[in-house]
């Protein structure tokens, strides 16, 4: 049996809100796997849904930038929030969204090698970084194209925290700008459920059929009550079928299709997302200030 450590059961309360007690019982019936403890938690009736970790470190700005059929969203780190606010971060983001949109590099290499006034745009973070004395560096990019008949549509929450770029087919810049606020509000996973894998499927039906069976119900009225609840889990995952944040007696689809259009793609960049933060033990802080 695997040791079971303080800070697996400290991720996996983190992750399900559950009491200690549960998320060690959980650790130890799945040898310490944190997926399969969730997973253990769910079938339980103990946890309903995996929570995602806002344990994010980063500062910095997502930007966007759109030139006719080619558009491309930006993530610009800094390690203060204090910088990300300053104007010459800002007209960073902006550079670099718009070189990258008017030359879709292939990757964060090329990218960083494309050329600016300030040499290239690898040049312009290094003056960036010595002008603010932190680091200052490109995380990540995407470069999306559309069609004449498409739409773009862009929204950046919170000064640039949150940046969402969607497209559509038909409709307009106003109905694609509401979908890019409503994705950067809910954070679906997929556009449709016809995006979700099968094998992600197929196991969370197998956890909602545990659950329900743990829950007593009869075998025969199992699969129905799996089908409603599978149902509620891909509209809260799928764009198209979530309610829309402006109208919640409509999905998101039904918004669209009502204005003449329907969804095509999106992509969302929170600023800092998927970085753990750098914790410290405060005992051990304590020391170090002593002991410094």
């Amino acid at each position: 049996m695997a040791k079971i450590t303080a800070q697996q059961v400290k991720d996996l309360r983190d992750q399900t809100s559950v009491g200690m007690m549960d998320a060690k019982k959980a650790l130890v019936a799945s040898d310490g796997d944190i997926s399969k403890a969730i997973d253990y938690l769910r079938e339980k009736g103990i946890a309903k849904a995996e929570k995602k970790s806002s344990n994010v470190a980063a500062n910095g700005l997502a930007q966007i930038a759109i030139h006719d059929n080619v558009a491309a969203i930006v993530e610009v780190n800094s390690e203060t929030d204090f910088v990300a606010t300053n104007d010459t971060f800002k007209d960073l983001a902006n550079k670099i969204a718009d070189t990258i949109a008017l030359n879709n590099p292939a990757d964060l290499d090329a990218a960083l090698k494309l050329k600016t006034d300030k040499g290239t745009i690898d040049d312009a973070i290094v003056e960036t970084t010595q002008v603010m004395s932190e680091k200052v560096s490109l995380r990540r990019f995407q470069v999306v194209e559309k069609s004449d008949k498409d739409v773009f549509g862009s929204y950046l929450h919170n000064g640039g925290q949150i940046g969402a770029l969607v497209i559509l087919e038909g409709a307009d810049q106003e109905v694609a700008k509401n979908v890019a606020m409503h994705v950067a509000a809910v954070n679906p996973e997929f556009v449709s459920r016809d995006d979700i894998p099968k094998q992600r499927l197929d196991h969370e039906r197998e956890v909602l059929k545990k659950e329900a069976l743990n829950e007593g119900k009869p075998e025969k009225i199992v699969e129905k009550m799996v089908d409603g609840r599978l149902r509620k889990f891909l509209s809260e995952i799928s764009l198209a079928d979530q309610e829309f944040v402006m109208d919640s007696d409509q999905t998101v689809s039904q918004y669209v299709s009502s204005k003449g259009g329907s969804l095509k793609s999106f992509v969302r960049f929170e600023v800092g997302e998927g970085i753990e933060k750098k914790e410290q033990n405060f005992e051990d802080e304590v020391n170090s200030q002593i002991n410094g």
